[in-house]
């Protein structure tokens, strides 16, 4: 298969949604009907709780979140599929809108029974900004909700979508019969099954049939029909061109944990979402049909294999094809790296890959010349553009419980930091470490890893700060020397040396700002 060929058959989506919405489960059966997998392990059964595929994180097991953004690939119908799940927590959101740098399409999910909920509308309003390519799955029909077109009402009016359903509910909860597929004109009937593999479900091809009426009744049927009169009179009918420009959303119902829905979603998706699209750079748009590599990295994971103490930097291709042991420009470092084993993933499973082309993530062992957002090329020198990084909303510092592991300890923090968990401040007057999270959980997630990947205990102290500034100034000027000295006891470093504000208050902060106006504060590293 060609070069073209292979760009073309790609797809590498983003799944989103607040948390609880079924999210992990939906990416789970996707691998099931795309053939990945061949039994569902997150469904209780007896007294052993399989984790979902997609959590390996020890830490998400337990908690049953998702705090990691993960990478898993299968083929369908000969398409290859990259589906990248995120966490829905709001605390670790800032993994999730750094994900978004690297999908060209998402799907959101939504429960029937909660709506629209908060953290959906942050996400859905960073796709829209992007004009990330939109598809909503309403899951969980199997209990009782909202009424499917109360649903598609919250979704245009909370979300700012313009929606157009492609499949339609017989019913909610109890009274859940199946589904009136809009887009392959078809009827699924709904039966309980066993949840962890695939069932045979019983399917008619029309309305008309005789034997649809006596399986749903007079009364259900007519009702289907009313409702699809409707959706054609109220709803825009499907236009490809407008949902890869981000105007329309189109919306399918189901059920993930009971497999209905999750099928006609791939059949569906397969067929409208975007190929590769390209990405922005410093210096020009590079297609992905270029034939020279470019590539970013969007995430760094410690430890994805406890046992081999590993770090992996994920690499997003934009073009061209990464091929194994081949140099390539490291753009930041200005040094060229080569990689002998590049990983492409199915969850806990890895294998390594000779080539991979544009769409594709694959993983790269990492010694500590990786950080999130750097570009590797074949040797152009250039920058991918908006890889978010947030000022830290909460601080603490960190303290050794155990001397004998200091190392352990400036290790852990270290690598952690490269992953874009937290940021790491160091203060100028005492040299105490301080870390800056963008969700209070993440510290729980610190501590818990510290421990358990690098035997290293910490314990937090609460610290009272409300931004942290960088700040640019000409350090020669009156103005910086006399900020740096009654500034003094309220100035760190990060961890590329660059000089921090940490303002105990908005009030100091503008004070500060008002005082020196010489003086640049950045909310961002990237200045």
């Amino acid at each position: 298969m060609g070069f073209l060929e292979e760009i073309k058959r790609r797809r590498t989506f983003g799944i989103i949604s607040h948390p609880d919405a079924g999210k992990t489960t939906l990416t789970e059966k996707l691998l099931l009907f795309g053939g990945a997998i061949q039994e569902a392990g997150a469904v209780k059964s007896n007294k052993i709780k399989k984790g979902a595929t997609s959590d390996f994180m020890e830490i998400e097991r337990q908690r049953g979140i998702s705090v990691a953004t993960s990478v898993l690939a299968f083929v369908y119908k000969d398409k290859k599929i990259n589906i990248l799940d995120t966490p829905g927590h709001k605390d670790f959101a800032e993994d999730t809108f750094r994900t978004l740098t690297a999908v060209d399409s998402v799907i959101v999910v939504i429960d029937v029974a909660k709506g629209v909920e908060e953290q959906t509308e942050k996400l859905v309003e960073v796709c829209r900004m992007r004009k990330i390519p939109i598809i909503v799955f309403i899951n969980k029909l199997d209990r009782e909700g909202k009424d499917a077109f109360d649903l598609l009402d919250e979704v245009e009016q909370k979300l700012g979508l313009t929606v157009t359903p492609l499949s339609l509910p017989i019913g909610m909860g109890y009274d859940f019969k199946g589904i009136y597929n809009i887009w392959e004109k078809n009827i699924q009937l709904f039966q309980e099954e066993n949840k962890q593999t695939i069932g045979k479900k019983k399917a008619f091809a029309s309305l008309e049939d005789p034997e649809l009426e006596s399986e749903i009744g007079t009364l259900r049927l007519n009702n289907l029909k009313e409702e699809l009169e409707l959706i054609e009179g109220v709803y825009p009918p499907f236009d490809q061109q407008e949902y890869l420009e981000g105007n329309l959303q189109p919306v399918l119902f189901g059920s993930a944990l009971n497999n209905f829905g999750v099928q006609e979603l791939l059949n569906c998706f397969i067929e409208i979402a975007p190929k590769p699209l390209a990405k922005e750079s410093d210096t020009r748009l590079v297609e992905p049909e270029d034939k020279k590599f470019a590539g970013f990295v969007f995430k760094i994971h410690a430890n994805m294999d406890p046992n081999h103490r590993d770090r992996l930097a994920f690499i997003k291709i934009v073009s061209g094809t990464f091929e194994r042991n081949k140099p390539y420009h490291h753009v930041r470092l200005n040094k060229k790296l080569k990689f002998s084993s590049p990983n492409a993933f199915f969850a806990e499973k890895k294998q390594i890959v000779d080539i991979s082309y544009p769409g594709d993530i694959v993983g790269l062992h990492d010694t500590g010349n990786f950080k999130i957002g750097d570009t590797l090329t074949a040797g152009d020198t250039l920058q991918f553009k908006g890889i978010p990084s947030f000022s830290p909303e909460h601080f603490r510092f960190i303290n050794n419980n155990d001397p004998l592991k200091a190392k352990q300890l400036a290790k852990g923090i270290d690598q952690l930091m490269d992953e874009g968990v937290a940021q790491l401040f160091i203060l100028n007057l005492n040299g105490r470490k301080v870390i800056g999270t963008v969700g209070a959980l993440q510290f729980e997630v610190i501590q818990y890893r510290l421990l358990h990947e690098y035997g290293a205990q910490c314990s937090f102290e609460n610290l009272n700060v409300h931004k942290a500034c960088w700040v640019e100034a000409q350090t020669e000027s009156d103005d910086f020397k006399e900020f740096q000295r009654i500034k003094q006891k309220f100035l760190a470093k990060d961890k590329n040396g660059k000089l921090v504000f940490l303002a105990d208050s908005a009030f100091s902060l503008q004070m500060t700002q008002d005082k020196y106006r010489d003086l640049i504060f950045h909310y961002t590293s990237e200045f």
